[in-house]
């Protein structure tokens, strides 16, 4: 997994397309439990270096009922976005999606070096689409998460814009937040 880490985190196949250059950034142990797949870094964690080093890292965290310590241990929880680094953002605004480059290119490589997780996490659309394909819609999908354990769990992105999402779906937080814990706490017992 090491030497894996290193050859990502020194790549630049999409520098040409990245408005403030290539910064690979993902958290990965080969002994994680759980594998956060997400969209791509924001700008935070661009010039942090540090995944979820923002607003949405927190909400994140208080969705899976982990703190800080946790969330940043390797061998806890490893983090492999679909994109690793920030791809810009999209001319009305938001961030633009991960570049379609990355993902093939270092899912493939990565994942089978892990030896022991127990969930992966599917945060946002793109994660979602990537491993469960574009079957139906978000809120639909992450409705019925249960159709996707014991091995994956969706989730929306937990940008600010969810929780105007999660106004009109009140049962992600009656719901699902409560059996992603339970997931998340499953996963980390011995």
């Amino acid at each position: 997994m090491a030497e894996a880490a290193a050859a990502a985190r020194a790549c630049t196949v999409c520098a040409p397309h990245l408005p403030l250059g290539p910064r690979p950034i993902h958290q990965l142990h080969a002994r994680a439990r759980i594998l956060v797949t997400s969209q791509a870094p924001g700008t935070k964690a661009h010039l942090s270096g540090i995944p979820f080093e923002d607003a949405s890292g927190e909400r994140l965290r208080d969705w899976l009922g982990l703190g800080r310590d946790l969330f940043y241990d390797p061998e806890v929880l490893a983090i492999l976005p679909m994109g690793m680094c920030y791809p810009g953002r999209l001319p009305r605004g938001g961030d633009a999606p991960p570049r379609p480059e990355c993902a093939p290119l270092w899912h493939p490589r990565i994942l089978p070096r892990f030896t022991n997780l127990r969930i992966r996490l599917l945060v946002g659309s793109h994660a979602i689409r990537h491993v469960l394909g574009p079957r139906m819609p978000l809120a639909e999908r992450v409705a019925r998460y249960a159709e996707a354990l014991p091995a994956h769990f969706p989730l929306p992105h937990p940008s600010w814009r969810t929780l105007v999402w999660a106004k009109r779906n009140p049962w992600f937080d009656t719901e699902v937040i409560p059996a992603l814990r339970r997931e998340v706490a499953r996963a980390l017992s011995d």
